[in-house]
């Protein structure tokens, strides 16, 4: 009892490392992971984009107001240069525009600086979405032949056992008893035909010696002649 238990269970675990291991479902598995991969590649890609765009956006706007600011120190100063206002004010306030240029300039390169990484990044996540997508094409096509090649085992395996169960010996032995069969058969049917054939035969010659006694046309042409008295 205690090795047969034994035997169901081995049975058991060989059936369960069997499927583990079943090569299709593996794959199959393999497959829906990196497909799972690929979705958040692609999610991640995209936010990284909008980050990058964002960003590169937010320096060119800072860029452009730190040169908008630069411009108006020089209207300051030219302004105060020609007369039209207070020097010493006309440089108070063309230093004060020189100071938020400055500021914005560092702002826009802090920003300008994070867009690329930012696109960098994305370049880095592109590489590998297109990776992925290469990966899951290459794993798709092994699947298909995969499935192709476990169906055309399967089959070849069945037939092979279909043919390992047949028991020649006793076929050859089944043909052999038919042909005797039909061998008895045909002499059976030869016999009869021939037992046919001679009572066809008696038949006839019984016919031909009742045929033989029978007067023939002329003699009973003499007969009735005689019993009518005419004369040749």
């Amino acid at each position: 009892m205690l090795k047969r238990f034994l035997k169901v269970g081995q049975s058991n675990i060989n059936s369960v490392i069997d499927q583990l291991e079943d090569p299709i479902k593996m794959t199959e598995q393999g497959i829906r992971d990196l497909k799972k991969d690929l979705q958040a590649a692609m999610e991640s890609l995209a936010q990284v984009k909008a980050m990058a765009m964002r960003t590169r956006r937010e320096a060119n706007a800072k860029q452009k107001l730190a040169e908008d600011y630069e411009n108006k120190a020089k209207k300051l100063l030219l302004n105060a240069s020609k007369g039209a206002m207070d020097t010493a004010e006309a440089e108070r306030l063309a230093t004060l525009a020189l100071e938020k240029q400055a500021e914005l300039t560092s702002e826009a390169k802090r920003l300008s600086d994070e867009a690329t990484g930012h696109e960098t990044m994305s370049a880095t996540i592109n590489t590998s979405v297109s990776k992925l997508r290469s990966t899951l094409t290459t794993y798709d096509n092994e699947l298909i032949t995969l499935k192709a090649r476990a169906k055309t085992a399967a089959s070849t395996k069945k037939i092979n056992a279909q043919l390992s169960t047949i028991d020649s010996s006793g076929t050859v032995a089944m043909l052999e008893r038919m042909k005797e069969r039909v061998e008895e058969e045909e002499s059976l049917a030869s016999a009869y035909g021939e037992i046919l054939d001679q009572t066809d035969t008696t038949d006839n010659e019984i016919d031909k010696a009742l045929a033989d006694k029978t007067p023939k046309g002329s003699a009973m042409l003499e007969d009735l002649k005689k019993r009518m008295d005419i004369e040749k």
